[in-house]
């Protein structure tokens, strides 16, 4: 299944090899108590595997990532899915590439293609089922009519229960040099960018704005998970509902101006975030994004908040 609503039928770009999805990821955490009140918080399902547990979303079937136990807060890996007939390819650009094929790390399989970008970060391509959208999420912005109340009572207000793992951002050294890497090995496609300091990449096969971004920093890292929700309401809940949960430090209610999302970080207990996520721009497989370098102005955030101090630092580089 590769929608919260019924089969639609995956989108094939014919012009161009690349990965279709992330089809995962794994955070390493230094205690588990605190990462489960955190994402069980945040509305989204645990279910216990060794040494950790699995995040899925309220309605899909997929597995959107991991978190285990480590000794500090740490982006294990990314997992990008593939076609079938996709991966043989895939495996040949790699070498073509000169990049280093390794061994899969101790605990986890090894039916893919392992390697690290030029960060050190790990990555796994492996065949799979078609996870990110295959057109632009539903959306919705409903108004009551005259003489009917539009918002719930406070204390019937519904959890707010993401549906998907929309996208990742990561920390680079090099911003455009990871976007380039990305681009060659992976098939992703420069969406937006804004100098050296932060890229947007998606996937040729359709999917949002972006399912990959890349921030400069000193270090690799993690950044946030961006979980897609269906309404700016939806996003507000959220950052209600965690406030009630004791995790009031973060950044929203706002718009992003690249991707055009709605939305509100909620700050986690390692200095890294969550996003509640609404309506992100969608590119079907058909079209040419218009991307281009963005001044700074217009590609941070529309209206909104200013953002925290330290909301680009990159705990995992101390």
């Amino acid at each position: 299944m590769t929608q919260i609503a019924g089969f639609i039928e995956p989108q094939r770009r014919t012009d161009g090899l690349g990965i279709h999805s992330i089809d995962g990821f794994n955070l390493s955490v230094p205690n588990l108590t605190d990462a489960s009140k955190f994402y069980e918080a945040f509305g989204l399902e645990l279910r216990n595997e060794q040494n950790g547990f699995g995040l899925f979303t309220d309605g899909h079937s997929h597995r959107w990532g991991g978190v285990t136990e480590g000794p500090t807060k740490t982006l294990s890996h990314l997992s990008f899915g593939a076609f079938d007939d996709d991966f043989e390819r895939l495996r040949a650009r790699l070498s073509a590439n000169n990049v280093k094929q390794i061994d899969a790390p101790a605990g986890f399989e090894s039916n893919g293609i392992w390697f690290r970008d030029p960060d050190g970060t790990l990555l796994q391509i492996r065949v799979a089922p078609k996870s990110s959208p295959n057109e632009k999420s539903s959306f919705a912005a409903v108004s009551a009519p005259p003489g009917v109340q539009g918002a719930p009572f406070r204390s019937k207000a519904p959890v707010v229960r993401p549906r998907r793992l929309a996208h990742v951002l990561v920390f680079s050294t090099d911003v455009l040099r990871s976007a380039d890497f990305y681009q060659r090995v992976l098939g992703l496609r420069l969406s937006d960018h804004s100098g050296d300091g932060i890229a947007f990449m998606h996937g040729i096969h359709g999917s949002d704005h972006h399912m990959l971004a890349f921030a400069k920093s000193n270090a690799p890292g993690l950044h946030h998970l961006s979980w897609d929700v269906g309404s700016v309401n939806d996003v507000g809940l959220g950052a209600s509902q965690m406030a009630d949960r004791g995790f009031t430090a973060g950044w929203g209610l706002g718009r992003h101006v690249l991707g055009s999302n709605y939305f509100h970080y909620v700050r986690d207990p390692w200095g890294s975030y969550c996003e509640y996520s609404a309506d992100i721009d969608y590119i079907p497989a058909d079209h040419d994004w218009d991307s281009g370098d963005r001044p700074g102005e217009d590609a941070f955030y529309l209206w909104g908040p200013n953002p925290p101090a330290d909301f680009v630092v990159n705990y995992e580089a101390r």
